[in-house]
């Protein structure tokens, strides 16, 4: 424990690698430092931007959450149960057409204002209203309207019923805000206060915003009002440090806690090291190249399925993921039930993919170049990119790995855009669901679909599943499903990224989340 002490004077108190420094904390021994590559842009779980998912996990809470299990010795989520969190209890009326919760009472936000039913109507008619993320979890989950009844129930009136709603409650979106402190911020043109909540935040959750510098850090504390009680980590110090040679370098020299989702050779070679802990969780998102099929050549499907069979997926896991992943051969990943791989045909041949090209009218490859986009919105977007066009060539096409911002990206692939052509990206259900996971990535208005996929068989299986309460049929539903969107070929399927976290080896309470974020408030120093 000293030896650390020592460590977080030495970070806090000079400036260390390449400029990088941080600010001083008074609480030494309950400061977490994590290392990432850019700080948050924004703190609305609505409006994702760089890094927002990251932090308002650790603000936003919800009405319920997934129970605790041990398995292999060490505390896991269990995505079979889910529990009171926010709310103590709740009942179920009208055949699952209205749920009611009674809220705990006596919780506060950091600005000491008690959470009422109040409040999670208002945090709900905001996602509505803003028509993004969490409207698109009450869509799903056939959520249609939020009424508080008293001043600690509310009751959720559903369109039909749904066998996902419980578990899609246990997102950090729909937040539920303080809207006491947030209304002192709204305006006429504002009625959201969203402006305000660019860079402050106001929870009921474990921590709070302190202090907000641009292109430097994030200071978070703790909310010494929360029902759970105090962390360890009384202050978190969430530092931009862009290259990841030198995050490597600070976690090694025991100058930072924690790094944001290190690469895999990065994680490889910490491994190794006494003085790093790193921890492994199945991966539940899929790393692809998207094709949108409104732009040629990739409105022919003989096209998209060419590109399938030109890609070896097991020499790029190699090359790329130290063969650590497991193959895509499904939109639904193995680690939610449901998965389904026996629909597969795209094993690596080239031979395969020149004849579909031929017949496609391209007997000579494409020479035209094709934008091949990818961000550092995940470390392994590049190297995904440069592989995939290198394979392609093989076969004649010729795709130029082009870069742009993660910024630009996530604006291009919005749910009324969709304008990219072809794409690397990353994506999964944070709700482990199989239904949700089909809604969220395949259906023609999910959020995560990005590259304007659209099936009307599968829109029509996905929404029948949603409202099917009888787990056989809804799986039936979603085997047929998979059948046609792996037929469509929508994507270059890859593989599914293990998730590793790199921490210093004294930091225990590590947690796996399906949104691939940890929780401060699990952390603590042996």
């Amino acid at each position: 424990m000293e030896s650390w002490r020592t460590n977080i004077k030495t970070i806090l108190g000079a400036s260390i690698i390449a400029g990088v420094g941080l600010v001083a904390a008074p609480a030494l021994a309950n400061t977490l430092i994590v290392a990432s590559p850019q700080v948050p842009e924004g703190f609305d779980g609505d409006a994702l931007r760089t890094h927002t998912q990251n932090v308002v996990v650790q603000t936003y809470e919800n009405l319920v959450v997934y129970g605790r299990k041990m398995e292999d010795g060490r505390e896991v989520n269990d995505p079979a149960s889910v529990v009171p969190h926010l709310a103590e209890s709740w009942e179920v009326k009208d055949g699952g057409i209205t749920w009611v919760f009674k809220l705990r009472e006596g919780i506060k936000s950091p600005y000491g204002n008690e959470l009422t039913a109040d409040d999670v109507e208002w945090s709900w008619a905001k996602s509505f209203a803003q028509k993004r993320t969490g409207n698109f979890i009450a869509r799903v989950s056939n959520v249609k309207a939020v009424k508080a009844v008293s001043k600690y129930k509310v009751a959720f009136t559903l369109s039909a019923p749904s066998s996902i709603f419980l578990k899609a409650l246990t997102l950090y979106v729909p937040g539920i805000y303080d809207t006491t402190e947030v209304k002192k911020h709204v305006t006429t043109e504002d009625p959201w206060g969203l402006k305000w909540m660019a860079t402050h935040t106001a929870g009921f959750g474990a921590y709070h915003l302190e202090t907000l510098k641009a292109d430097d850090q994030a200071v978070y504390v703790w909310n010494k009002n929360y029902f759970r009680g105090k962390p360890y980590f009384t202050k978190v110090i969430y530092k931009e440090v862009p290259s990841e040679a030198s995050r490597v370098t600070l976690l090694k020299a025991g100058q930072v806690q924690l790094i944001d989702r290190p690469s895999i050779q990065k994680a490889v070679d910490l491994m190794k090291d006494p003085n790093v802990k790193v921890d492994r969780a199945s991966g539940r998102s899929i790393a692809a190249a998207r094709m949108n099929p409104k732009c040629k050549p990739f409105d022919d499907k003989r096209v998209r399925q060419a590109f399938n069979y030109a890609v070896d997926k097991n020499a790029l896991n190699k090359a790329i993921f130290a063969g650590s992943a497991d193959l895509a051969r499904s939109v639904v990943p193995p680690i939610v039930d449901g998965y389904n791989p026996s629909f597969f045909k795209y094993d690596y041949n080239p031979a395969k993919a020149k004849a579909l090209l031929a017949e496609a009218g391209y007997p000579d490859g494409i020479k035209e170049p094709i934008e091949l986009l990818y961000a550092d919105a995940f470390w392994h977007q590049e190297p995904i990119a440069i592989q995939i066009a290198d394979q392609l060539k093989k076969v004649g096409i010729n795709a130029k790995p082009t870069r742009t911002t993660t910024s630009d990206m996530r604006a291009k692939g919005s749910p009324k855009v969709m304008s990219m052509c072809f794409f690397t990206w990353e994506d999964g259900p944070i709700v482990l669901d199989p239904v949700y996971t089909m809604y969220l990535i395949s259906h023609s208005k999910g959020v995560s679909n990005r590259s304007a996929y659209n099936n009307p068989r599968v829109d029509e299986l996905i929404d029948k599943a949603r409202e099917e309460l009888d787990a056989g049929k809804r799986l039936e539903m979603m085997n047929e499903a998979q059948k046609h969107w792996v037929e469509d070929a929508p994507w270059i399927l890859t593989v599914y990224p293990a998730t590793f976290e790199a921490m210093a080896p004294n930091i225990s309470g590590w947690v796996h989340f399906p949104d691939e974020h940890e929780r401060w408030f699990d952390l603590k120093v042996k």
